[in-house]
């Protein structure tokens, strides 16, 4: 397997801390965000507590973790043989075989608007299945729903393109 950058994926999930410090402020949706849900501005874009902010970059560590696999298509060549005991022979033909198939075709859709395309996809499929069913359980208004989705999307977007370029 090449060597890959880790560090990528805890510097990508510091993409939600930034975007939402941006996206939330009563600039851009905070304020819409408050007259929607009937709460003060103060409690849409104040309760930014050294706790929740953990709390916010651990939950995205997590989401930086999928996005790998769903924007960079080579982990699905080691997934097909990561369980079988004969991978750690290096010199077996499962090794053999993926070392010539990387050294040919490591490199193809490792850029960051593919990335951005998948995370983009991701974060709307996810997002909009995640967001919309928990709405509607919840008996909650759709329109605060679809600024959330806006916020998913960028932030997935950004995230797997990081993921896909420099990982």
């Amino acid at each position: 397997m090449p060597a890959l950058n880790w560090f990528i994926l805890p510097i990508s999930a510091l993409v939600p801390l930034i975007i939402g410090y941006i996206y939330y402020s009563p600039n851009v949706f905070g304020t819409r965000l408050a007259n929607l849900t009937d709460r003060p501005i103060d409690q849409v874009t104040g309760n930014r507590t050294p706790g929740r902010l953990i709390l916010i970059y651990v939950f995205s560590l997590f989401w930086a973790y999928l996005l790998t696999f769903a924007s960079v298509h080579q982990s699905a060549m080691y997934q097909l043989f990561f369980m079988d005991p004969s991978l750690a022979d290096a010199n077996h033909e499962y090794n053999q075989f993926i070392t010539e198939f990387m050294s040919k075709y490591g490199e193809r859709h490792r850029s960051f608007g593919h990335g951005i395309i998948h995370g983009a996809e991701n974060g709307l499929v996810w997002g909009i299945g995640f967001l919309g069913i928990t709405t509607l359980l919840q008996g909650k208004p759709l329109k605060p729903m679809w600024i959330h989705l806006g916020f998913g999307i960028i932030c997935c977007a950004l995230m797997a393109g990081l993921i896909c370029e420099f990982l």
